[in-house]
């Protein structure tokens, strides 16, 4: 995957890159917003130092490392991505309040319409905004989306230095043992 310019990265300013989704998924992972680096390469979570994807196989979710540009390979695994908001920005900061909550809202269409087992949201943060829970924590939610069970996870983004990897790969490690069990028979 090339690196992109300075000038595609600019012109990656709210543009929207397709969701990763097939019918069915035991998971779909729901980030903020595309990143310009995502929007500007059409791979979510695909920014250097944002730690998705070592999170994802860290904690078991995938047999290997994937990259960004092998996105296309996680519904075999039984995975998806969407975001909250389908624009991209330099940073999740510059998101509206209203833009989150709308985003919560589209969302739950997207699980009525996709009907994966469980949601995880990416980023305490938005979550807390979209779904209008200002005291949410990272882990399960006892709420639902549809039948869809609801799960906080941190922002992967190498900015939120709350989080090392070792935290993130502990957090999706506790999502991927309720994942398991949850597994759909149908």
């Amino acid at each position: 995957m090339a690196k992109p310019t300075r000038d595609q990265l600019i012109a990656a300013r709210d543009q929207t890159i397709p969701d990763v989704v097939a019918p069915a998924l035991d998971v779909v992972f729901c980030g903020i917003n595309p990143s310009l680096y995502s929007a500007a390469t059409g791979h979510h979570f695909a920014r250097p130092g944002n730690r998705f994807w070592p999170a994802l196989h860290l904690s078991g979710f995938t047999a290997r490392l994937l990259s960004p540009n092998e996105q296309d390979l996680l519904p075999t695994f039984g995975l998806g991505i969407t975001n909250l908001v389908a624009r991209a920005t330099a940073r999740a900061d510059e998101l509206s309040r209203e833009e989150l909550a709308a985003g919560g809202e589209l969302l739950r269409d997207f699980v009525a319409r996709h009907r994966p087992t469980t949601l995880a949201v990416v980023g305490v943060t938005a979550f807390r905004v979209a779904f209008a829970v200002p005291a949410a924590v990272v882990g399960p939610q006892e709420r639902t989306v549809g039948e869809a069970s609801l799960w906080v996870l941190p922002n992967p983004s190498g900015l939120n230095a709350h989080y090392q990897l070792a935290d993130l790969v502990t957090e999706f490690a506790a999502l991927r043992r309720h994942v398991t069990g949850r597994r759909r028979v149908d």
